[in-house]
């Protein structure tokens, strides 16, 4: 088995390259919350001090910092193999080949990818390293580092993965109040750069109770919710889950696959000096994801954000399934090793590609990589030489958008960070719809925009704006507001996006 287990780095990188397939094509995988952009700009938004909630503290940072050395695009490309390479690794280290499989083709990498949330995967690949620093008592801040980059979301699982494991690291180090101080320490530590953006702006701790029916797990299978669950899905957006999902069969070998996994952890639990805390943690992690089944348990999530938008975190408790995942793999890498003969671990590696064909080939074709418009490269150029005060309004003024040169697929307007620059603010809606749910703003600024443009003229330029960006999605959507912008000065006009520049002063935003 040890053996085996120093080609696991390679058999991730592998099963990165079938899952992210033309991925890694020319251009960025635009889809959901992926938004990467060419040559990045530090900016307010970048740090978490402009915009809603710190979400994207410190990734974008990290991010920007590295397309500085590399192309973007390629930056990306790289960050999402890692995923796959890290993962796979650290699981191999806990339970073999199988576990580090199974651990980075589930229908929780899946759905997450389909997402866009790379950020929280990078902290889900670092699991089995934490939990592996855990039982030698040392490094753990290195194993943490996926996570810290990987901001608030990858944080949270790994702390609820580690926290059940104190005691264990205590006994490590021989001290185990010292062991109990290092691993909170470091938890919070590694936090630090999203919380202490978040207590800077109080505002961005404002959540909508709307959001907990919006976010709730939801069945991605025939077989019910806690199923889905159970299974490692029930992703609340239907447009991450992967095809075939709503087959009988495939829902059923999905189920069997993680009662196996789950079955062979049990069966191994005293040999295994984690299994305790790692078992907690999986269940504390479905217990919090089983939250927004019931219309009681989102009552509850509803008065909980509505007494504090921190808690707003647990929304999309899905996410918390994470060392579940962890648990499963390494059950599985354990039933394995009672097998005798290499052929069959051989063998069963492919188990987990079986039982999900769709994640392969870029989750059939739906992670693509596409290159901007030349239309925003001549735009971002044209205010980037504007010295003059004033911020860039992006319309329509919706958070994702379907653009005809991303093949339809919904991302969340790429604007933002497209066009930053660290004196210009670039504004744009962070309204979520989910159906016919709408998930209010948590972003002051927008906020008063929203009820800016609620007016039949609204006066642009005294609330702060001298450029109003229109990034169509449609033909429509070009003429849509040019009864807003009438005397101002069309600068770029193309079939994706239009750029105008409003003449005259431009008022100071007032702070609200």
């Amino acid at each position: 088995m040890p053996s085996l287990t120093r080609v696991a780095p390679v058999l991730g990188l592998a099963l990165g390259l079938l899952a992210l397939g033309p991925g890694l094509g020319q251009g960025f995988v635009l889809i959901q919350d992926m938004v990467f952009v060419p040559s990045p700009a530090f900016s307010p938004f970048t740090f978490g001090l402009a915009g809603g909630a710190a979400r994207v503290v410190p990734s974008d940072a990290v991010v920007t910092l590295l397309a500085h050395v590399l192309p973007a695009e390629l930056v990306q490309k790289l960050l999402l193999l890692a995923i796959f390479v890290l993962g796979c690794a650290g699981a191999a280290r806990l339970g073999g080949l199988v576990a580090g499989a199974f651990y980075v083709w589930n229908p929780y990498v899946a759905e997450r990818l389909l997402m866009g949330q790379w950020a929280l995967l990078l902290g889900y690949a670092g699991l089995p390293w934490v939990v592996h620093a855990m039982v030698r008592g040392r490094r753990l801040w290195v194993a943490l580092l996926p996570a810290a980059v990987g901001g608030f979301a990858a944080m949270l699982i790994t702390g609820l993965t580690a926290v059940p494991l104190i005691g264990m690291y205590g006994r490590a180090v021989r001290d185990r109040w010292r062991g109990a101080l290092v691993v909170v320490g470091l938890l919070v530590a590694f936090s630090l750069p999203w919380l202490a953006v978040t207590m800077l702006r109080p505002e961005g701790l404002t959540g909508d109770p709307a959001g907990v029916d919006a976010f709730a797990a939801r069945a991605d299978g025939p077989l019910g919710v806690v199923a889905s669950l159970l299974s490692l899905g029930g992703i609340w957006n239907a447009y991450a889950v992967p095809e075939g999902f709503g087959s009988v069969v495939g829902a059923v070998a999905r189920l069997v696959v993680m009662i196996a996994g789950i079955g062979g952890f049990w069966l191994a639990r005293r040999g295994l000096p984690y299994a305790k805390g790692l078992g907690v943690a999986a269940a504390a992690g479905f217990a919090i994801a089983c939250l927004g089944v019931t219309e009681p348990g989102r009552d509850v999530l509803r008065w909980l954000v509505g007494v504090w938008g921190g808690f707003a975190v647990v929304r999309d408790a899905q996410q918390f399934l994470a060392p579940l995942a962890l648990l499963a793999a390494v059950g599985l890498g354990q039933l394995t090793a009672r097998v005798p003969g290499r052929a069959w671990v051989a063998a069963l590696v492919v188990v987990p590609v079986l039982v999900l064909p769709t994640m392969a080939w870029g989750l059939a074709g739906r992670l693509t990589a596409v290159p901007y418009p030349d239309s925003w490269e001549r735009a971002r150029a044209v205010i980037a030489r504007d010295g003059e005060p004033g911020d860039v309004l992006v319309l329509p003024f919706e958070s994702y958008r379907r653009f005809g040169w991303n093949g339809g697929r919904a991302v969340l307007d790429p604007a933002q960070r497209y066009f930053a620059t660290p004196g210009r603010q670039v504004v744009a809606s962070d309204v979520m719809r989910v159906g016919s749910t709408r998930v209010g703003s948590e972003d002051p600024r927008a906020r008063k925009v929203e009820h800016v443009l609620e007016g039949l003229s609204p006066d642009l330029a005294a609330a702060g704006f001298r450029y109003v960006l229109v990034d169509a999605g449609t033909p429509e959507e070009l003429q849509a507001f040019t009864h807003w912008l009438k005397g101002a000065r069309p600068l770029v006009d193309a079939a994706e996006l239009r750029l105008y520049r409003l003449e005259g002063p431009v008022a100071r935003p007032s702070s609200e």
